[in-house]
């Protein structure tokens, strides 16, 4: 982990946020990325006080040209990256019926065209040197429908499968190992993008219960990086307790 580049997307809050904090103390340089410059740049002057390494480049997931440009100062100031991890998602949970079209095309191109363009952009760096690992934050509705979630669920499934695909093709020839990071309920501010009131109200129901934190969710990130080269951790499927 020590000296490993490591670019973190929606690194500005929630699970990004609080990885690239557990890794910068673990001695990695942490490349920070997010639409938030001043957020950014707070976390990195955060990571700095407690002598850590980090480096801001702002960019949005879904514009391509804006993820290779990560990629190319990242190169441009380490010589490589050793991981990626693909963090930055939205939640705008909704009844299919009310028809948000507009959310569900945001969610699919964050949520899935984020995690595209940054393997795009990282894979030719990670093949070249024969390893590295790609993180992929997916979640536990990959694995299961719930109220609301239709669109959500479809996109969080499609990154469970890409990140599958991805590990049979690279893993056995490049050596590059590929995690989906599945997470229950968690304490982020995912939420806040919903803006249908019939699920608000159907997710009061969850204030009583002990969620996740996004350290849980960093210390899942950890234990799969810090595998030895030869391990790879397919998923990591954690929930509260609390959650059925």
């Amino acid at each position: 982990m020590k000296n490993n580049v490591i670019i973190i997307t929606g690194a500005s809050s929630g699970i990004g946020k609080a990885t690239a904090k557990l890794l910068a103390k673990k001695g990695a340089k942490v490349v920070l990325t997010a639409r938030s410059t001043d957020k950014l740049n707070t976390l990195k002057k955060e990571i700095e006080d407690n002598q850590g390494e980090a480096y801001v480049v702002t960019a949005d997931v879904t514009d391509k040209k804006a993820f290779e440009t990560v990629v190319t100062k990242t190169l441009e100031k380490y010589g490589t990256i050793n991981s990626l991890i693909n963090n930055a998602g939205l939640m705008p949970l909704s009844f299919v019926e009310k028809l948000k079209t507009d959310e569900w095309n945001t969610m699919v191109d964050v949520n899935i065209k984020g995690v595209l363009n940054g393997v795009s952009a990282v894979l030719p760096t990670l093949i070249k040197n024969k390893g590295g690992d790609i993180i992929n934050i997916s979640s536990m509705a990959a694995n299961r429908y719930f109220p609301g979630g239709a669109v959500y669920c479809a996109t969080k499934s499609a990154v469970k499968m890409f990140s599958e695909g991805l590990r049979q093709e690279l893993a056995p020839k490049y050596g590059i190992n590929v995690t989906s990071i599945e997470p229950g309920a968690v304490d982020t501010n995912l939420t806040d993008t919903i803006t249908d009131e019939d699920i608000k109200e159907k997710m009061s129901g969850m204030e009583s219960m002990t969620t996740l934190k996004a350290d849980d969710i960093a210390n899942a990130i950890y234990y799969a990086l810090s595998q030895p080269d030869h391990v790879n951790i397919n998923d990591v499927y954690i929930v509260p307790s609390e959650q059925q």
